[in-house]
């Protein structure tokens, strides 16, 4: 099985460590592509000018406050990497708290989730990388251009090949999401909260605890370490887990649609 996860908008930077190389993250073949991108946010945010940094600020979504992320851009070459698990800080990665596993469930969750990442493509989580600043929305100047046709035009024969014989379970949303659309031997995962008012149950969907309760899907099927063959399989298994899962229609020939219902958040 691979699980696909979304980053976290925030990230801790590693205080040591070596800086990335490229050819050691998943899937070495992308390191030519993952190079090219680095290069041109670093050109990017290097520019001194009041009017280029402007510019920088604007081009990936920050407010003149956060000038700080362009600085740390500048030198990711350089700069300290950790791994994956320990640079991701958001909602989602607090609630699956990767270093409080046991061994056993921190190897199967290196083995099966990964991150897709506007600077890096797809990353797993033990992958050695810097905290960094460049959202998949992002359009970098030429000849990158828009980061999400960029990595979709590169990562479909990289993905389509690994995917061919495992189930596959996407917890992305967004853009995120657009980076690589698995095939029918894959589920896409919503979480929607129910209610009841005025005596009638209500679902809705959830933002914030959405990503922590994908966090603690994701933190029990590693503690399970769990090996399901199919979609059907990993349904099996959820419900095993307790979660009360519901299967939507969705187009022919593209992944199944999973509703996770949560009373409490």
């Amino acid at each position: 099985m691979l699980i696909l996860l979304p980053p976290s908008e925030g990230k801790t930077p590693a205080v040591s460590g070596s800086p990335v190389d490229p050819s050691s993250l998943w899937l070495p073949a992308l390191a030519a592509a993952r190079t090219r991108v680095l290069n041109r946010l670093v050109a990017l945010c290097s520019r001194t000018s009041e009017r280029s940094i402007a510019d920088s600020l604007k081009v990936l979504g920050l407010s003149d406050g956060q000038r700080g992320e362009l600085a740390r851009n500048t030198v990711l070459a350089g700069a300290p990497a950790a791994p994956a698990s320990q640079i991701y800080t958001g909602v989602l990665y607090e609630a699956l708290g990767p270093d409080t596993l046991q061994t056993g469930a921190q190897q199967w969750l290196n083995r099966t989730a990964v991150v897709f990442s506007g600077l890096w493509g797809v990353v797993r989580l033990g992958d050695h990388i810097p905290a960094y600043r460049c959202a998949v929305g992002v359009t970098l100047p030429a000849p990158i251009g828009g980061l999400t046709p960029y990595w979709k035009k590169v990562l479909k024969p990289a993905l389509d090949e690994v995917t061919a014989q495992t189930p596959v379970l996407d917890l992305r949303s967004g853009a995120y999401a657009a980076m690589w659309v698995p095939g029918g031997n894959a589920a896409a995962l919503r979480v929607l909260h129910e209610r009841v008012v005025g005596g009638v149950a209500k679902r809705s969907v959830v933002s914030h605890f959405n990503k922590a309760t994908k966090g603690r899907l994701v933190r029990e099927l590693a503690a399970e370490q769990a090996a399901p063959d199919s979609v059907d399989d990993l349904i099996t298994a959820l419900r095993d887990l307790k979660f009360t899962v519901e299967e939507q229609n969705a187009p022919a020939g593209g992944p199944r649609r999973l509703d996770v219902v949560v009373t409490e958040l």
